[in-house]
């Protein structure tokens, strides 16, 4: 057994690396007896393997760890964003498509949020796109009950302060007026619990609808309810800034992009189709001619083509979030360059 901090990586990490559990679900496993190594059980994360050390969690050897992926989901309300519920309501990990591999999420959106939720296999990659160092952008379209002007929205983007806790600043646009009802475009970098409802509370305004279309570069698009669509490797490994040996880099391998569908929540029917992550869909439409927006678009939908708020200028980002029904699900765009003669690279 390896315990020098100079040689392999911490177990926590790489129990994580194997996507078992996220690194503070494998703190936990150890605290409670759970792992063991070289046949003897330890109770504490602060330990170095490597690949030579044999790694068991609840009596299974752990397995190598497979290549990082990172999936867009289009989470519809009434699931919960947790591994399992004390009240016993569904979660979205009832939900996904059986066919894929164990996933964690990126953040959380609560029970009556919806939008675009990251899914991945690796416990490295979550906490690097959970850190607030990342600074990544995430962008909501909220629709608020009461009468909103500019000065409502001043203290907002100036950094409020809701339940004695403090927010930074952020990005709102008044895009439209609905009646009773206000559409708003908001951009916040933290993601603290129910933020954008705490802070809209606190300038006397009640969201009755919240929806994420985007995180950082990744777009919901077009994305239908409950579709879930990998992000091609490529734009996994440069947005992240992950080096070959870190993504399992297989020459032979084919490049991910898949779209995996289910059954659409609600009146919506399920879009037909594969919409390739990072590319649109066919001319003139979202994944099979359908959009993921508001069920009834005469009643309170957000405004079309809107988006709201300056664009994220910070690097590594990519284009400002699109309302629902904006566009087909993309990443970002192909940074690959046009090949010669003028036709466009499909």
């Amino acid at each position: 057994m390896t315990d020098t901090p100079k040689q392999g990586d911490r177990i926590a990490k790489v129990i994580a690396r194997a996507g078992v559990a996220s690194r503070r679900e494998a703190e936990r496993l150890i605290e409670v007896g759970r792992v063991s190594v070289n046949g003897k059980t330890i109770d504490s994360p602060a330990l170095n393997v490597t690949p030579r050390d044999r790694v068991v969690v609840d009596g299974k050897p752990l397995a190598a760890p497979e290549p990082p992926r990172v999936w867009l989901y289009h989470k519809p309300t009434g699931l919960v964003s947790t591994n399992s519920d004390e009240q016993g309501r569904e979660t979205i990990f009832d939900a996904l498509p059986p066919e894929l591999p164990r996933v964690m999420s990126v953040g959380r959106l609560d029970l009556n949020s919806e939008g675009l939720l990251l899914l991945t296999n690796d416990g490295g990659v979550k906490r690097k796109l959970e850190l607030p160092s990342t600074g990544w952008l995430r962008r909501y379209r909220v629709r608020v009950n009461g009468r909103v002007d500019e000065a409502m929205l001043e203290p907002l983007r100036k950094g409020i302060v809701a339940d004695g806790e403090r927010f930074q600043p952020m990005e709102v646009t008044l895009d439209r007026q609905q009646g009773a009802n206000a559409w708003l475009t908001i951009g916040i970098r933290e993601g603290k619990n129910r933020e954008i409802r705490r802070a809209m509370e606190e300038v006397g305004l009640n969201v009755n609808r919240l929806i994420r279309v985007s995180y950082g570069p990744f777009q919901l698009g077009n994305l239908a309810r409950g579709a879930v669509e990998e992000v091609r490797r490529k734009i996994l490994r440069d947005q992240l800034g992950l080096t070959s040996a870190e993504m399992g880099d297989d020459p032979a391998e084919k490049p991910a992009g898949k779209t995996v569908r289910r059954p659409a929540r609600g009146p919506a029917k399920p879009t037909q189709g594969a919409v390739r992550a990072g590319g649109p869909g066919p001319a003139g439409k979202g994944a099979g001619g359908k959009t993921p927006g508001p069920r009834n678009a005469g009643a309170g939908a957000p405004p079309r083509g809107k988006t709201g708020g300056p664009a994220d200028k910070r690097p590594g980002t990519g284009p400002r979030g699109k309302s629902p029904g904006g566009g087909a699900g993309t990443v970002a765009k192909d940074p690959r360059p046009a090949p010669k003669g003028g036709k466009t690279r499909r």
